[in-house]
């Protein structure tokens, strides 16, 4: 079996770019975006769990079946987070009960 060599400036470059986006994300988290705060900091998260994938787990220059599994981990994690996210949107649906009242007749004779 024939695996790709890939040089070690690919890995310094590779961790470069890591430390420079965990930098970008501490600096974004003292910036006031409002909304965007989350928005850019999982946009910085996503971009290193791409380099991490691609180029310290192989997944640059593995076959097929791999990547499948990797897409199969992928639809099971949005399959949990849309199943935990169904839960939570529908916790509202039953009112809660009317708090007890001092004033509220007695209900026996």
């Amino acid at each position: 079996m024939s695996q790709q060599i890939v040089p070690v400036k690919t890995y310094v470059l590779v961790f470069a770019s890591l430390i420079g986006l965990t930098l970008l994300t501490t600096g974004v988290a003292f910036v006031d975006m409002g909304p965007f705060n989350t928005v850019a900091a999982l946009v910085i998260a996503f971009s290193k769990m791409l380099l991490v994938l691609l180029f310290f787990m192989h997944l640059r220059h593995s076959g097929g079946l791999v990547r499948i599994a990797v897409l199969a981990g992928f639809f099971w994690l949005a399959l949990l987070i849309a199943l935990t996210m169904s839960d939570y949107r529908t916790r509202t649906w039953t009112s809660a009960p009317a708090p007890w009242s001092v004033t509220a007749p007695p209900t026996h004779p």
